[in-house]
């Protein structure tokens, strides 16, 4: 009776082993090679795995939830998403974000939001659009920042909204005989970090005919943050100007030619160096390290041609320029950017795709190439 018993518990666990095992597989399924074109809600993970002396082994991931405020057939509503990313170090830093952007039916109102919180080292230059890779110090940084934004359809394509968060920055840069110029320079002020709130008006004209995978269309996104320090900070009063022109055309049912241009301005007679405008990311400037170069003034510009080889896969090429200053921007001092990716398309109905960029940048003297390999849920722009 023991043995009968024994052997029954052992199938039963057998049964639910390979239940687990059959929902993985479905749910694997789902989330990247689902065919359902209806607009139902969707969910897709993306595991993370990285490595470098500052931070030991770091790995985490993200993951996308997408769905549609009205799911009638033939409704001109976009795709709302809610995407979060965490990550953790063997060296006990962390990262951790939650970015949400909601639709209402017809596309009346627009409301965005995020949320994070970052806990991690990053390699300082210097200020300017000339830094040397020798000077390269490592600095400790405590991130936390939240921002909410509404906007409103006045007439056709153009919403008007608000802005408005707030945001804490502490550093330290270590004993007393490491990162001299980060502690000594004149030009880097707020060293120590600040807190600040800040509101302002966006204004937004979009005609394009899908927000995650434009194939025709213009968007123009500008908005103007008012800061007020708060706190130790509680003089400092500036502002953080931007905007953002992008237009896509479609050259034939695969082929579709993308432009983006960006321009960014710190406002006010102070540079807390924290609020310099950074030149490089997975989305402008590829290939260069975010806040290698930074200052008061950053503009850049892309091009990127798209082309789907089938309903799930695509590949990318792009081009690029842009520069910071201090003051007036100049055409010799642009740096330039290029590269490729390729294009997992997961959610067909809406166009989200899981990419993967190389970029490559300048080649300072002395330096190699500057270049970077970027994994992300989404286009570039």
């Amino acid at each position: 009776m023991k043995k009968l018993f024994a052997l029954l518990i052992f199938l039963l666990s057998f049964q639910s082993l390979f239940a687990q095992v059959d929902f993985v597989k479905r749910f694997i399924k789902r989330m990247y090679f689902d065919k359902d074109s209806s607009k139902k809600s969707n969910f897709v993970l993306i595991p993370a795995l990285a490595s470098s002396p500052e931070t030991g082994i770091e790995f985490g991931g993200a993951s996308l939830y997408s769905f549609y405020t009205d799911t009638t057939p033939h409704n001109i509503t976009r795709v709302s998403n809610l995407y979060g990313y965490a990550s953790i170090t063997t060296k006990g830093q962390e990262k951790v974000s939650l970015n949400a952007s909601y639709w209402a039916p017809q596309n009346t109102i627009h409301y965005l939001g995020s949320i994070g919180f970052v806990n991690f080292p990053f390699d300082f230059y210097g200020i300017g659009n000339d830094t040397r890779k020798a000077d390269v110090e490592a600095i400790e940084e405590k991130r936390t920042k939240i921002t909410l934004e509404a906007d409103k359809l006045i007439t056709k394509d153009f919403y008007a909204g608000l802005v408005a968060g707030g945001f804490k920055y502490y550093y330290y840069s270590g004993t007393y005989n490491e990162n001299v110029t980060f502690k000594t320079d004149p030009a880097i002020q707020d060293r120590d970090g600040g807190s600040s709130v800040y509101v302002g008006p966006s204004l937004t004209y979009d005609s394009r005919n899908n927000n995650t995978y434009t194939t025709k269309g213009t968007i123009i996104y500008a908005y103007l943050n008012l800061i007020q320090g708060i706190y130790s900070n509680k003089n400092y009063e500036g502002g953080f100007f931007n905007i953002e022109y992008s237009e896509f055309f479609a050259l034939s049912k695969r082929f579709v030619l993308g432009l983006d241009i960006q321009e960014q301005s710190l406002i006010g007679g102070l540079s807390p160096f924290y609020l310099l405008p950074a030149l490089g990311s997975d989305e402008m400037m590829r290939g260069y390290y975010t806040g290698r170069y930074r200052d008061r003034n950053f503009i850049a510009g892309q091009t990127e041609l798209r082309y789907r080889l089938s309903d799930r896969v695509g590949v990318v090429g792009f081009i690029g320029t842009g520069e910071v200053a201090h003051n007036g921007f100049t055409a010799h001092t642009l740096l330039p950017n290029y590269g490729g990716g390729l294009r997992y398309f997961f959610d067909t109905e809406k166009g989200l795709s899981i990419r993967a960029d190389y970029g490559l940048g300048a080649k300072p003297t002395g330096e190699p190439r500057e270049s970077g390999f970027y994994i992300a849920l989404g286009e570039s722009f």
